[in-house]
């Protein structure tokens, strides 16, 4: 605007330096240059101390990062390391579970082969006071040591506690009821009883002999003497011997001629040892004949007023009275079980 005013005035044409009106023109233009080149340094110097400050920053990230990293690679290092360790023990640990394994695969198999055997051992036990039981009862007919041996058998099967024992059990309690509602015959005390009367045969004092026999002389007086007395004395023996006064109005069978009360003992003593075989056979007509046979023996033949003789009478009685012939029980039913048992287990 001013310059179009300045031309216009004719009056004033005269133009003014150029220097003058170019440094009041651009005066602010060069400040606001200068304070734009200044700003502009400035910040190109504060940019570039960022800058450095930043690549400073950044240079130490790095070196941090760089450290770090390294730290790290270690760390990861050291941790394949463990890694490496750790399966190196688990591989360890895994070998050793794998043989712990095997060995209680193994002695698992050994409990079973053990429980197998201790039930293999107690069936057996089983069977044995089975069979112990039958031939008591069938030799013997010892029915106490029956029924102790079927209730041993009865103890074991419990002690089992199995299912398959269970029909097996079932029969020996059976079998074992039909024993003890038996009536009680005493076989081992009748037999001790009559033992002892046996050994106590030679102790019995006898009641007589029959006719004494004779003292003769010694040798020596009857050699002293005339052949004439000597001749005498011989014959007068000889015919004393052709005389003998015996009683045979009852029926004797022991020999009682002097010097055989020996053979009267050795006949009582048969006597009662046959009467003992019958107990054991259960024979009651043939032992309480014999027993019968060596009561009168005793009465006939032996001092009936010593002690020890009416004490022998009074055992051979009372065992007389007693009744052997008891009808005794088989076990057919617990064999049955036994051998179905038995039978069941081999099939397996």
């Amino acid at each position: 605007m001013m310059p179009e005013n300045n031309t216009s005035s004719p009056t004033n044409m005269v133009p003014a330096p150029v220097p003058v009106r170019k440094s009041s023109r651009q005066g602010p233009w060069l400040l606001v240059a200068v304070a734009a080149l200044g700003l502009s340094g400035w910040q190109w110097f504060e940019t570039r101390q960022k800058l450095l400050d930043t690549q400073q920053e950044v240079s130490r990230k790095l070196a941090e990062f760089d450290t770090g990293n390294k730290e790290e690679r270690g760390a990861q290092k050291q941790t394949r390391e463990q890694i490496e360790a750790l399966q190196a023990k688990l591989g360890a640990v895994e070998g050793r579970f794998a043989e712990f394994q095997t060995q209680t695969e193994a002695l698992k198999a050994l409990n079973q082969d053990i429980a197998r055997g201790r039930e293999e051992a107690t069936l057996l036990e089983v069977e044995q006071a089975i069979t112990l039981a039958g031939q008591q009862l069938q030799l013997a007919g010892n029915v106490p040591v029956a029924v102790l041996a079927m209730q041993t058998a009865d103890a074991r099967l419990a002690r089992l506690d199995r299912p398959q024992y269970l029909p097996l059990r079932k029969a020996v309690t059976k079998d074992l009821q039909k024993l003890n509602a038996l009536p009680f015959v005493d076989m081992p005390g009748i037999s001790l009883r009559l033992e002892q009367v046996i050994l106590g045969v030679d102790k019995l004092p006898l009641a007589s002999y029959g006719r004494p026999a004779e003292k003769t002389e010694s040798q020596k007086a009857v050699e002293a003497q005339p052949w004439w007395q000597r001749t005498g004395g011989n014959i007068w023996q000889e015919l004393k011997g052709l005389v003998r006064i015996q009683r045979f109005d009852r029926d004797d069978t022991a020999l009682l001629a002097p010097g055989q009360g020996y053979f009267l003992r050795e006949n009582l003593k048969l006597r009662l040892l046959n009467a003992r075989l019958a107990l054991f056979a259960r024979d009651q007509w043939t032992f309480r004949n014999e027993l019968k046979v060596g009561g009168e023996w005793l009465a006939r033949h032996f001092d009936i007023n010593d002690k020890s003789v009416q004490a022998a009478q009074a055992t051979l009685r009372q065992m007389t009275a007693s009744e052997i012939n008891v009808e005794l029980p088989n076990l057919n039913d617990t064999q049955t079980a036994l051998r179905a048992l038995r039978q069941t287990k081999e099939k397996r």
